[in-house]
């Protein structure tokens, strides 16, 4: 009794080390893919701080490892929807999942290495959407900073124009040895269409303040030149003390203010303490309810595509690694359509926040759950009616809703039992025919050697 319940427990384990393996290596393959792709969108933008504004190879190397957990956040749920899929695709289009419930094998048992690995995955994706997004999102912030206060006290050079921040222009005349500050400067600011101005004064520093993440170049003694777009009216002012604004690689940032955190940029327990004053705005406090309840459904997407994807690449195709690459883009897309429309009501104030993020998690589940139990009863999506015959060449079980797997392996039973009692009956007969010979008087018994 012993010996067996360990022969069982070290199958199981095989089995289950078998089917990680199966999911385990297209998993790693499609998030470096999906992870490369999003990253594609910034990547331009990285390799123009790069070769453009002489920032240093480290820093961007430091710059694309902080971005990356705001994109693993959505590529492991997706890469392991896809893996599952291709990797139950795979063994049951070799018929390894019938060899496997021929053997005694449940479905119950087949989930479990799959449970696992989503289990993983959610773990990691709840360290990435709680911790990592947050932090690196506040980092890369910091670091932007840096390099812009790096870039403006070292690129900027004497008799030559500068145009490395947005909207602005800038010529110094000289620039002292220890580089304090900026003589004989003239700077065009066009980040006001409708009226450029240029200003000159005779004196500029650069002042960086790291609580607002801003860098100002600060002049002194100068004029402003303002002409309106029509060229009808002239303006212009003498000013003692004139700040402008320097701004680096702002696009990487689009919509976020410096100096202030954004609601993707708060942790869990920040958003819950904004949450709790009274005085905050309608529309504020819809955006914060809407993040807090996404940093938490975003992990459970990990268990919702296992719970799908499992029935769902259980059932056989020849087109394996197509199918399951096919299946696993539109269940993505109708999830994150699902949780997009919610997403809106909830920012119109036409649904409550919990109603908005949570309902698309509740409408996979079931339906998820749905599909594990069809696949355990071996039943088809839609089931036919018990009145139809059955079809030519399939046998009868396969019409009682038993899947066409289990049905072959019935019919190839019955041919084979079939066949067996043929053979025997044809050796009977051989056997007779040796054994008597017809004569006159009757049958002889012959001597069988």
């Amino acid at each position: 009794m012993g010996l067996r319940l360990l022969l069982v427990l070290c199958m199981r384990r095989l089995i289950s080390r078998y089917i990680l393996k199966e999911i385990a290596l297209p998993f790693f393959m499609i998030l470096l893919v999906l992870t490369f792709v999003l990253l594609l969108g910034k990547i331009l933008q990285v390799i123009d701080l790069m070769i453009n504004k002489g920032i240093r190879f480290s820093d961007i190397a430091q710059l694309i490892l902080l971005l990356m957990p705001s994109f693993l956040m959505f590529t492991i749920p997706i890469s392991l929807l896809i893996a599952i899929l291709i990797g139950m695709g795979r063994l049951s289009g070799d018929n390894e999942i019938t060899i496997l419930k021929m053997s005694g094998v449940s479905l119950y048992q087949l989930a479990f290495p799959v449970t696992v690995a989503a289990l993983i995955a959610f773990f990691l994706t709840g360290m990435t959407t709680l911790f990592l997004v947050p932090y690196g999102n506040v980092a890369s912030k910091n670091l932007l900073f840096n390099m812009a206060k790096q870039k403006a006290s070292i690129g900027i050079q004497e008799k030559v124009f500068i145009d490395d921040f947005r909207g602005i222009l800038l010529y110094a005349e000289s620039i002292p040895i220890h580089g304090d500050f900026l003589e004989g400067v003239l700077v065009s600011d066009t980040r006001i269409s409708k009226e450029p101005s240029t200003i000159i004064a005779r004196k500029a520093y650069l002042i960086s303040d790291p609580h607002t993440l801003a860098i100002t170049l600060r002049l002194e003694n100068g004029t402003t030149h303002t002409v309106d777009a029509g060229l009808k009216n002239y303006r212009m002012m003498d000013f003692h003390f004139y700040d402008v604004r320097l701004e680096l690689a702002e696009s990487l940032f689009e919509g976020k203010k410096a100096g202030m955190k954004s609601s993707t940029d708060m942790t869990v327990t920040e958003l819950s303490a904004v949450l709790k004053n009274r005085g905050i705005k309608d529309e504020a406090r819809r955006e914060m309810e809407i993040e807090l309840n996404k940093k938490l459904t975003i992990p459970l997407t990990c268990l919702l595509f296992a719970l799908i994807g499992l029935p769902l690449g259980i059932r056989a195709h020849r087109s394996i690694r197509s199918r399951g690459f096919a299946i696993g883009l539109v269940v993505v897309l109708l999830y994150y359509l699902f949780r997009l429309g919610g997403e809106a009501l909830v920012e119109t104030g036409r649904l409550s926040p919990i109603i908005g993020t949570w309902a698309p998690s509740g409408i996979f589940a079931v339906a998820g759950l749905l599909l594990f139990y069809f696949s355990v009863r071996e039943q088809p999506l839609w089931v036919r009616s018990n009145t139809l015959p059955p079809k030519r060449g399939l046998p009868p079980a396969y019409c009682d809703g038993t899947s066409p797997e289990a049905a072959a392996v019935v019919q190839t039973k019955e041919d084979k039992h079939q066949e067996s009692a043929d053979l025997q009956a044809a050796d009977r007969k051989r056997s007779d025919s040796l054994m008597f010979s017809p004569r006159k008087d009757g049958f002889k018994a012959k001597k069988i050697s």
